[in-house]
């Protein structure tokens, strides 16, 4: 036999041995955070002044002492290498990876309790989107003054943004209010993650509680098709953000001439447009429906909300 027949017939010997074995790589494992302020110390500092210094002494989840690494993973190895191939960086991870580190202490909170259904998610939005995670102030968010809210939404809602600078608007270009008043960005069951009240209520009553009931008399499309169905949220060319320029064209999208529902020979009363209707909009009187409807969100005394 030759002598490099002889060489591999040994080492396959060996190797069937297992003498020569690669041995396991041993994971990473945890060093704390103060090994990471030895590099880090800006960082450090700003997650001290920011609400993720909570962490450190949360025994909760498990991670007191160890903040840096509750989001960045095991740091033994990026502590020995100092390499970034070596530790986690949310900001750079796939967005579903990225909200799977957020949720780990965030995930029972009530404001996150729409996260997967919300199209924030379903469009592949991660948190770090949003948030600055080591930035000072509530939140990690940017800036919580209404006109960096506003900014910052608008950077991916333009057509949203846009309607805001119709005559009749939310007071948002003015720095008022913020798109987050009325919506929950983390998610929500409402259409357009709406901010709920009451668990049940649309967010609009939040400001406007002397529309919300329940009344003895409601008007059904305040009850179930949300403010939404008359107004414009966010901006309209109309008075009172209505859907169009008149109240009676709004009023008349609902109730107009009717087929008659029932079996009997009398035709059912319809309510507007032109004879046989009760109001003939051809007169003057009828062409303002709030002038005598003036209890038009619900009434507590009065089944045709004339009061």
């Amino acid at each position: 036999m030759s002598v490099p027949l002889l060489l591999v017939a040994f080492f396959v010997a060996r190797l069937a041995l297992g003498q020569d074995a690669p041995a396991p790589i041993a994971p990473a494992t945890y060093v704390g955070s103060e090994v990471c302020q030895t590099c880090h110390e800006d960082l450090f500092n700003a997650i001290l002044q920011s609400p993720h210094q909570a962490v450190n002494s949360d025994k909760k989840h498990g991670w007191d002492g160890k903040t840096c690494e509750s989001c960045h993973g095991p740091g033994s190895k990026h502590a020995e290498s100092a390499s970034a191939a070596e530790i986690k960086n949310p900001a750079k991870l796939a967005p579903a990876a990225a909200d799977r580190t957020c949720l780990q202490c965030h995930l029972n909170q009530p404001t996150h309790s729409g996260r997967i259904q919300s199209s924030h998610a379903k469009n592949q939005v991660s948190c770090t989107a949003c948030h600055q995670i080591h930035a000072k102030g509530p939140l990690g968010l940017v800036s919580r003054k209404p006109a960096a809210i506003n900014e910052q939404c608008a950077s991916c809602h333009a057509s949203a943004w846009a309607q805001f600078q119709r005559p009749y608007k939310h007071r948002l270009p003015e720095g008022a209010m913020s798109c987050v008043d009325c919506h929950n960005p983390h998610g929500s069951f409402r259409p357009s993650m709406t901010q709920t009240f009451a668990a049940n209520e649309p967010g609009c009553f939040r400001c406007h509680t002397d529309k919300r009931g329940p009344f003895t008399f409601e008007h059904a499309a305040v009850r179930f098709e949300s403010c939404n169905r008359c107004h414009e949220p966010h901006g309209s060319s109309n008075p009172r953000m209505l859907v169009r320029q008149e109240v009676r064209f709004v009023c008349l999208e609902c109730h107009t001439n009717l087929p008659s529902q029932s079996t009997s020979t009398a035709a059912r009363a319809a309510l507007g447009v032109v004879p046989p209707a009760f109001h003939d909009l051809r007169s003057p009187r009828y062409r303002n429906c709030t002038t005598c409807h003036q209890k038009i969100h619900g009434s507590h005394v009065d089944r045709n909300l004339l009061r």
